[in-house]
């Protein structure tokens, strides 16, 4: 009788050809959206799994209270980690102090290479279970070693043995290579890392860690830590919620500091917190949205399938009939539309696991991931043949309900009609399917112009030709004005200056010391700092509104401020310029006032900033490319210049346009894939009305003749 079934099924396909293109295309490309989904649901769920330990991992983040706004922020005092790993120790496996994922420069005989990777503890590896090559997770308890991953060790030493190998890091400390591990893949927060050197080096070279290992007030370090397996984070971090606070006096106390325990399973889709402290959303959101997207274009499909199998129905009625006459009953004929349209599902599936095949390249480079079709997993052809099931389900349900319907008597003696209400459940869902097809489309130019309105506000400087240069080692310091004066007369640039964040970012904040004549007691003060050199605000081209730039031709501004507008709206100054504010104890005049600029987030509202002259507290060179000049030719004579001051570190630049543009990244590929699913959906309703359409043609050949 099976057999029987897909004879009858296989000679219904070959004979509607036409609506069997139709309904195998439709159902192939809903299908292959579906998998596409799918495929990156399953990529953006199985975040940071890699680390075996993921479940009991957490980041150690801090909750501070400013005039009644929680903040969230990944920055913590150092001695947290002493706290916790000598009275809590029954609480935690693991605590591991971090310095920043950041570029260095490691160098081998002749080879400098610009390298990211973090300074940690030497129980990191262990907590992240890093698949080691060579060597093992004790690698790091000498102070001058390092850990590579398999990548950066071919670069440097080919298929050389790297243990014991001798490498020199930002040109500060010769270090022993003690193991290798294998390269993290791109869905884990450590896909960047390259290199893990030891915390106490770092602290080693860097005196203003020496002075934060007691310091409760300075936020400027990461604090990863495991809890023990018998634990719950919730738990732990009731325990420890007020460790800080304890530990501050006087102004600092204000802000109410808690510790916050954020489990690693969270860090990549629930990162998001609101002004009241709640965790509110993250890129959870985005899948959620594909998974609907995902089930409505397939959806989109199925209708196609309903549509053209009941449109159908006078041209299979008589065979129904007969097959009734004849002694089928209706679950026999519903068994035979069930076994069809499953014969149509299986040949669409398996033109979309096609499809999918062929697509991949180009949709990883969409959605910036390195996914691929698990073959060898049996999860994934179990959920193959439950999405089949289901699929067929769907899509063959009301054929085969419908279809079974018919009377014998009626059709065999030519009384049975359709009805003028026949065709009213095909009409109901093509408007359906374009309703979908249209709140897609709408969704997709929200986004769209959501991602415009904040690309078009203004940013208060001029990224046209901003280079920025890292400073990543000591030999860079002392340079400014050889750097400057050299590539002024060269004509390779207008001007340069340095600073102490890069000028997409503000890397410092500041939330005590500071006074004012007339400040409200109440005010919780919080104020972003950057440190810069002269000509920081003719190099970016910031607008000043009230009062004047740094100038040499003034002693007295190495105690002089320049705030932006919202730093003075804050405060509440009526006349900024040339009043006085104290921080830390010294008085520091206001000399200008620069419009708003967009460093963070352009999703964020413009932090109240303070620019102070300081040329000891800089990290980044900041140069104008000449606009009169090529910029391929500016970049050599600058990279020329460089070679020639600062020869052991690589070159590495980036562009402020650039990187101000990457903001953006998430939003852009959201946007792109939601367009990218709109067009297959209206791609999909319109090959059903396509089908629709040259079947009534068909059926009124008569009167068009």
């Amino acid at each position: 009788m099976l057999k029987s079934y897909f004879k009858t099924a296989w000679r219904n396909l070959i004979k509607n050809k036409f609506s069997s293109v139709i309904n195998i295309g439709g159902l192939a490309i809903g299908m292959t959206v579906s998998l596409l989904i799918g495929l990156w649901i399953y990529d953006e769920l199985s975040f940071d799994t890699y680390h075996t330990n993921y479940n009991h991992i957490a980041r150690v983040m801090q909750q501070q209270t400013a005039n009644g706004i929680i903040s969230s922020n990944e920055a913590v005092p150092l001695p947290l980690a002493t706290e916790l790993q000598t009275h809590y120790h029954d609480d935690f496996k693991y605590v591991v102090v971090s310095s920043w994922m950041g570029d260095h420069v490691l160098k081998y005989n002749d080879k400098t290479i610009s390298q990211s990777g973090m300074y940690m503890q030497q129980d990191a590896a262990r907590m992240l279970t890093l698949k080691m090559i060579e060597g093992n997770y004790d690698g790091l308890k000498d102070m001058h070693s390092i850990l590579l991953s398999e990548s950066a060790t071919k670069t440097f030493f080919g298929n050389d043995d790297p243990v014991n190998k001798v490498l020199r890091i930002d040109n500060n400390a010769d270090i022993k290579v003690t193991g290798v591990y294998e390269d993290l893949p791109n869905n884990t927060q450590f896909n960047k890392l390259t290199f893990i050197a030891p915390f106490e080096l770092y602290a080693a070279n860097q005196p203003w860690i020496q002075n934060s290992k007691n310091n409760w007030d300075k936020n400027s370090f990461q604090l990863f830590v495991q809890i023990v397996d018998n634990a719950h984070l919730s738990t732990v971090n009731k325990k420890i919620v007020g460790l800080i606070n304890n530990h501050l006096s006087g102004e600092e106390k204000q802000f109410n500091s808690k510790i916050l325990l954020h489990p690693m399973s969270d860090w990549h889709l629930r990162s998001h917190w609101d002004e009241n402290g709640v965790q509110s959303s993250g890129l959870i959101q985005y899948v959620w949205l594909f998974g609907i997207i995902g089930v409505f274009v397939l959806l989109l499909a199925c209708i196609n399938f309903m549509n053209l199998s009941t449109a159908q129905s006078e041209k299979r009625a008589k065979e129904i009939g007969i097959r009734k006459a004849i002694g089928s009953v209706r679950s026999q004929v519903v068994r035979q539309f069930y076994i069809e349209s499953l014969l149509i599902v299986v040949f669409a599936f398996l033109l979309s696991i096609l499809l999918v095949q062929l697509s991949l390249p180009w949709f990883n480079d969409l959605s910036n991931k390195q996914m691929s079709i698990p073959w060898g997993n049996s999860a994934f052809w179990i959920i193959a043949a439950v999405f089949i099931i289901i699929t067929n389900a769907v899509a063959g349900s009301y054929p085969a309900l419908y279809l079974s319907s018919f009377q014998p008597l009626k059709v065999l003696k030519g009384t049975w009609r359709a009805g003028r209400f026949a065709s009213m459940p095909r009409k109901v869902l093509v408007v359906f399917q374009f309703t979908i097809s249209l709140g897609l489309i709408i969704g997709t130019i929200v986004v769209y112009r959501q991602v415009q309105y904040a690309k078009d506000l203004p940013i208060g400087y001029n990224m046209n030709g901003l280079m920025m240069i890292e400073m990543k080692s000591k030999d860079f310091y002392g340079k400014h004005d050889l750097l400057r004066n050299d590539l002024k007369s060269s004509g390779a640039i207008q001007d340069m200056a340095e600073s102490s964040s890069p000028v997409t970012g503000l890397w410092s904040n500041n939330i005590s010391g500071f006074d004012w004549e007339g400040k409200d007691p109440s005010v919780n003060v919080d104020f972003a700092v950057d440190w810069v050199t002269h000509d920081f605000g003719n190099t970016i081209g910031w607008k000043i509104t009230e009062g004047r730039d740094f100038s040499k031709d003034f002693n007295t501004d190495t105690s002089a401020i320049i705030m932006n507008e919202t730093a003075v709206k804050f405060t509440g100054i009526k006349n900024p310029v040339g009043s006085t504010i104290q921080w830390n104890k010294k008085n520091y005049k206001i000399i200008g006032v620069v419009k708003d600029m967009v460093m963070n987030s352009p999703y964020e509202q413009v932090k109240q900033t303070m620019y102070v002259l300081d040329y000891s507290n800089v990290n980044w060179m900041i140069l104008k490319l000449n606009p009169n000049r090529s910029a391929g030719e500016s970049i050599s004579k600058i990279e020329a210049a460089f070679k020639k001051y600062i020869p052991s570190a690589p070159f590495d630049y980036k562009f402020a346009d650039e990187e101000f543009a990457k903001k953006f990244d998430a939003e852009d590929r959201i946007g792109k894939l939601s367009a990218f699913f709109s067009t297959l959906a209206i791609f999909t309703s319109c090959l059903g009305l396509l089908g629709l359409t040259s079947f009534v043609a068909e059926q009124r050949k008569k009167e068009i003749g």
